[in-house]
């Protein structure tokens, strides 16, 4: 039995803890990192997780959904920390950072694959930097010897200075908004979620922009000045789902997730959370492809003997 639970809600972090004997667990939600979506929710095998939206008020534009955690039902098992695309939760047992499914190794991480050729990156362009709609990318210019260089006009030798470009890589989303802004073709990114993002049209009542207000990644909605309607655009989008949890109309907005960039795992609890993530064609392929890989492991076990025996 605990011997106490806390909780502890402050304007930029949302934290629960449960102390024991021998044990703290604490939860910690950062406010500013999350934006309302419905992942973290939707995997929760304790339904510790809630979605609470905000009432639209006349005139206003729509705030995104805000994240409650019951300190009651939550197991501290971890699975909301890596599978958010945002990092936004985070897990520590005695004021250490653990996450339990990871430790045991029955769930993945979420893979961030971001790569940057800054020798293509030309002195002083920033692009990729303000493209960022989270602010993870910071564009540095430096002297061969790694000193940071504040004003690079005054400059005269431009040819023996060098760029670095630090992303923040954990916090990521991975929306590839910097890799299609960058003109030099510098940066490459793998998506982490894949999917289909559809707008009803004529279901979507007139003059509303609600999906629009909330989406964090800027260009994954857009609005259309021919016809005053929003859009989707799915090379942006990372299908976090805070869209479909606005919509005011059932069906106007529907989200489908295809597949998740994940590392290899072999676990029912990972299983359930795919099963509930992604479509059910989807995920049947996955577990398909699951059972193959396992079959073909079994057959190379019995062959290796007879292969050995022969030489």
């Amino acid at each position: 039995m605990p011997m106490k639970e806390l909780k502890t809600d402050t304007e930029n972090t949302l934290t629960i803890e449960r102390l024991l004997h021998a044990r703290h667990y604490s939860l910690t939600l950062n406010k500013q990192q999350c934006t309302g979506c419905e992942i973290c929710k939707t995997i929760c095998p304790r339904e510790a997780l809630t979605i609470k939206k905000i009432p639209k008020k006349d005139g206003e534009k729509a705030r995104h959904p805000i994240l409650d955690i019951d300190q009651q039902k939550c197991s501290y098992c971890g699975m909301c920390e890596p599978i958010c695309p945002f990092n936004a939760l985070q897990v520590k047992v005695n004021e250490e950072h653990v996450v339990p499914v990871l430790k045991t190794e029955s769930f993945p991480q979420l893979i961030r694959e971001i790569t940057v050729d800054t020798s293509k990156c030309p002195i002083e362009c920033v692009e990729c930097e303000k493209a960022c709609p989270l602010n993870l990318i910071k564009v540095s210019t430096l002297t061969k010897d790694g000193k940071p260089v504040k004003d690079t006009k005054s400059t005269k030798r431009k040819k023996n200075l060098k760029v670095e470009v630090d992303v923040k890589k954990d916090l990521c989303p991975c929306c590839r908004l910097c890799e299609i802004k960058c003109p030099e073709g510098a940066i490459h990114v793998r998506k982490i979620f894949h999917g289909v993002l559809k707008i009803d049209l004529p279901k979507c009542p007139e003059e509303c922009r609600d999906c629009l207000d909330v989406c964090p990644i800027p260009g994954a909605l857009y609005l259309e000045a021919s016809d005053n309607k929003v859009y989707p655009n799915e090379a942006y989008c990372v299908f976090c789902g805070v869209c479909r949890l606005v919509c005011p109309v059932e069906g106007a907005l529907t989200l489908e997730r295809r597949s998740i960039h994940h590392t290899p795992i072999k676990s029912g609890a990972w299983n359930k959370t795919l099963e509930k993530l992604t479509s059910v064609h989807e995920y049947s392929k996955e577990a398909k492809l699951k059972g193959w890989m396992k079959a073909q492991a079994a057959a190379e076990k019995r062959l290796v003997p007879k292969a050995e025996g022969g030489a």
